[in-house]
């Protein structure tokens, strides 16, 4: 495609901000829109075009920001409109775009709208929610919660159970109800009108459920799916616990109805100038002209080691699903997995590794997100005090490694930390400072830091160090958008000889790129001579080779796990 006739959503590279951590700026412990405020040249200094700000809203923060108990405000915490308002002028004026999380499935029960659901039966928004009557003093139904227990809750005031996928303070909304339609469209609009770019829509496979209520066929409870995950040890084990999950949740999950709603919302958005819809999804299904601009490739992530077989055939697979006219999206970390750093490091190469890991979300062919933290190789933080997880679910864990494994109460604690979402959700160190320079010493924040920020693993060390990551963040994102083949031109896989190097062109507007990897920890030689006799080497991860060389293809000699890029 022609590089203008791209929409900037598909030339952008964007960054996910969770607010909470990424910088405290009136010193209380929590991160705001004033720290973001205060941080945006250095994020334009690192070349990203497009943030995503997740959940900003009011909420009791049962499940981080993710249960809104009002949908056109701002967290007092985290400012107020003034200040909203503030902050998207500010990024405007740089030349960047704000996308909002979006959260449709659910709202807190504390948000007005169930307030007035709950109190009658007669209430005019009792049918905003899904409410239905228990069988014999029991729940309607065997449904669960994704995140634990019943899916159901007896509500003592009308006798009668409201549904939520998620923790019981996430009532579902009925997205059957033009009147719910009518009042999220309308928030929709609120932020639109003030100029938000567009959003990012969180969960959008659980806002319908079957409404005849079917028993699910899976013949495990939840805590026995619990333990047999726990206990799977073989791949033929793993799988089969996988399909039972599968069967567990079916009629809770990807119900009909989703394809007409995002065609409703994508309506609406469109009644505005150059916005854009983001599902969190990998349903290729949902990128369509009148539905969704992106999904996220999750496929990507979901391994301990990119390797050129794995690389080769996820884009095998998605792009030759994705419809003509939609685009790519990629993606190797968010809030609720590990981050990117420790979850492909090898424990001999993570810097290296970390390098490779961008190199191939601004070459491969469309847009890619990035999340907070990882342009300094944040690690993990695994909590060592169960009083400080934020995270409903790591308690859960805690709980469950002790009821249902016997696990000590150390193990357990491990298991929490390790596997629940406030390890990759820790505030972001500024400096190497007490807490990071995230805020004053004498404060206590949200979360524990990082202590790594200790050993480098923060901002203004990496900016001072022309060979840190954070400066080949920098310098990868001015690569980028210095050639638009990478940003616009076709994806051609070619062939390597050697299962560890990756190897694929990028043409387009008048260049046509070689895009190497040595995925490998050996040096090796490639004959890519299909491509031409020599190719003019423009960028590469190992130092002594010099841009501009030409290099020969017959005989073309990588590094272990060096990224080279050259024009062919």
């Amino acid at each position: 495609m022609a590089l203008d006739s791209l929409k900037w959503w598909q030339t952008a590279v964007f960054y996910q901000i969770y607010p909470r951590s990424f910088a405290d700026g009136n010193g209380d412990g929590i991160g705001d829109l004033h720290g973001i405020r205060q941080k945006l040249d250095d994020l334009q200094s690192l070349g990203v075009d497009a943030l995503w700000l997740s959940p900003h809203y009011p909420s009791p923060q049962v499940d981080c920001g993710y249960d809104v108990a009002d949908y056109t405000g701002v967290a007092p915490e985290y400012g107020d409109l003034d200040t909203f308002r503030s902050l998207l002028e500010e990024v405007h004026a740089r030349g960047m775009r704000l996308i909002l999380d979006l959260v449709l499935n659910h709202t807190s029960d504390q948000h007005p709208w169930f307030q007035e659901s709950r109190s009658s039966l007669d209430n005019p928004k009792r049918d905003w929610y899904v409410w239905h009557k228990g069988r014999g003093g029991q729940p309607p139904n065997g449904w669960y919660s994704t995140f634990g227990g019943p899916a159901w809750e007896l509500d003592p005031r009308t006798g009668e159970y409201y549904y939520h996928f998620f923790f019981k303070e996430q009532p579902d909304l009925n997205w059957h109800n033009p009147e719910v339609r009518a009042a999220l469209w309308q928030a929709v609009r609120f932020w639109l009108d003030m100029g938000v770019d567009g959003f990012r829509l969180d969960a959008i496979g659980t806002i319908f459920e079957d409404p005849a209520l079917p028993e699910s066929t899976c013949p495990f409870t939840l805590d026995e799916m619990y333990r047999r995950s726990r206990l799977a040890r073989s791949a033929e084990e793993r799988l089969a616990v996988q399909k039972d999950w599968v069967e567990l949740f079916r009629p809770q999950v990807d119900q009909p109805g989703m394809e007409d709603l995002l065609r409703e919302l994508r309506r609406v958005v469109d009644e505005y100038d150059d916005r854009v819809l983001v599902g969190e999804s990998d349903e290729i299904r949902y990128c369509r002209e009148d539905m969704l601009h992106l999904v996220f490739n999750f496929p990507l992530m979901k391994t301990d080691r990119l390797t050129p077989a794995w690389v080769l055939e996820n884009q095998r697979q998605r792009l030759g699903e994705l419809p003509p006219t939609a685009w790519p999206c990629n993606t190797l970390g968010n809030h609720d997995v590990p981050r990117v750093y420790p979850h492909f490091d090898d424990g001999q190469h993570g810097p290296a590794l970390a390098r490779q890991s961008l190199a191939l979300m601004l070459t491969l062919r469309g847009t890619p997100f990035l999340y907070n933290g990882e342009e300094i190789g944040m690690g993990d933080y695994f909590i060592q005090d169960p009083s400080q997880f934020r995270d409903p679910l790591s308690l859960r864990y805690y709980a469950l490694e002790q009821s249902l494994l016997g696990h000590a109460p150390a193990e357990a604690l491990r298991y929490a930390a390790e596997n629940g979402r406030d390890r990759a959700r820790t505030p972001l160190a500024w400096r190497n400072a007490p807490n990071g320079g995230f805020c004053p010493a004498e404060v206590t924040p949200w979360l524990p830091v990082n202590p790594e920020y200790a050993r480098g693993v923060n901002v203004a060390d990496q900016a001072a160090d022309e060979g840190s990551l954070l400066n080949f963040y920098r310098r990868m994102l001015a690569f980028r958008r210095q050639h638009p083949a990478l940003i616009a031109g076709d994806y051609q896989p070619a062939e390597s000889g050697s299962p560890d190097v990756l190897a694929f062109v990028r043409q387009g507007e008048g260049e046509r790129l070689l895009v190497v990897f040595n995925m490998g920890r050996e040096a090796v030689c490639v004959n890519l001579s299909a491509l031409g006799e020599a190719a003019e080497g423009l960028f590469s991860t190992q130092s002594p080779r010099r841009p501009a060389a030409l290099d020969r293809l017959d005989a073309l000699g990588l590094a272990p796990l060096e990224v080279y890029i050259a024009r062919v």
